[in-house]
């Protein structure tokens, strides 16, 4: 009996699970298909997509494209990205996660109401990070973007507050942000927040640690792009010393692999279970060598 396990909660959430099966769905069609930015932060898996046929470009390379098909990934889009779309005459196939266009959504109602009271819109997130430049855009890039609880000097205490996160933010985190804005804003000014944490990504957290506890050894398998992928092996690592981060199965020291020991293997919302089972794969031709 097998003493390794896949960690059947690990791998794609539905909104790249969505993403790559419209993607596969287009390339069927033939023809060229675009896809703006990485459609996941694997690269295993860009590669097989790009072999497929699906080219990666930039926001540039997007702006002076004409009359092609053009995927927009799970993380959604600010408006200009659909303006420049229009002008080009560029066929979208928007894979934007249902739960990110919703948060657009609110973001987007919510500083269309507020903008003439001074109500700072405040946003939970990573800056840069594709997600929050999409929720950034529903402002006119206006929101401020919060990292870290340190980062809370930059808000006015005596004016209103309303705080978004990030749909993939931890939500100790969020958390966090919301009690120390409360217990620092000043007389009459509002302060509001909307839980937007999307719990298919946030219920891995109690589950990865429940995972990395059962087994003697863990590998992480993430692309190192990924900023779930670097939260989740956080907290196997919290819970489990003996946890390993690799992105392929090459990365595996045969050195760790003991022949007895319970071996878990677990990933990101950006992990394929294929990358996982060639992990599987890697530690059984490993342990199958003589000592």
């Amino acid at each position: 009996m097998s003493n390794i396990e896949i960690d059947a909660k690990s791998g794609f959430c539905f909104g790249v699970v969505n993403a790559i099966k419209k993607a596969e769905e287009e390339l069927a069609k033939g023809g060229t298909l675009y896809c703006l930015g990485d459609i996941v932060h694997n690269n295993l898996e860009v590669d097989r997509l790009e072999k497929l046929g699906l080219k990666t470009i930039n926001h540039e390379e997007f702006a002076k494209l004409r009359d092609v098909r053009v995927l927009l990934r799970a993380h959604g889009e600010p408006p200009s990205t659909y303006k420049i779309a229009k002008a080009n005459n560029i066929e979208i196939i928007d894979a934007s996660c249902p739960v990110v266009l919703r948060l657009q959504k609110k973001i987007h109602d919510k500083y269309d109401l507020e903008k003439d009271n001074n109500t700072q819109i405040v946003i939970y997130g990573k800056n840069g990070h594709a997600e929050v430049n999409g929720l950034l855009g529903q402002t006119d890039s206006t929101a401020i973007v919060i990292e870290k609880k340190e980062d809370l000097d930059k808000l006015d205490f005596s004016k209103n507050i309303c705080l978004f996160s990030q749909t993939t933010k931890p939500l100790d985190g969020f958390q966090e942000i919301i009690d120390i804005i409360q217990s620092r804003m000043k007389g009459d000014a509002r302060f509001e927040y909307f839980d937007t944490i999307c719990r298919q990504v946030s219920n891995r957290i109690p589950n990865i640690k429940e995972f990395a506890l059962k087994h003697d050894i863990i590998f992480f398998v993430a692309g190192e792009k990924s900023s779930n992928g670097k939260v989740l092996f956080a907290e196997c690592k919290k819970y489990n010393p003996n946890s390993y981060f690799i992105t392929t199965p090459s990365d595996i020291n045969p050195d760790v692999v003991s022949k007895t020991a319970t071996i878990g293997i677990c990933g990101a919302t950006s992990t394929p279970k294929w990358q996982m089972e060639e992990v599987e794969a890697k530690i059984d031709e490993i342990r199958a060598v003589p000592v």
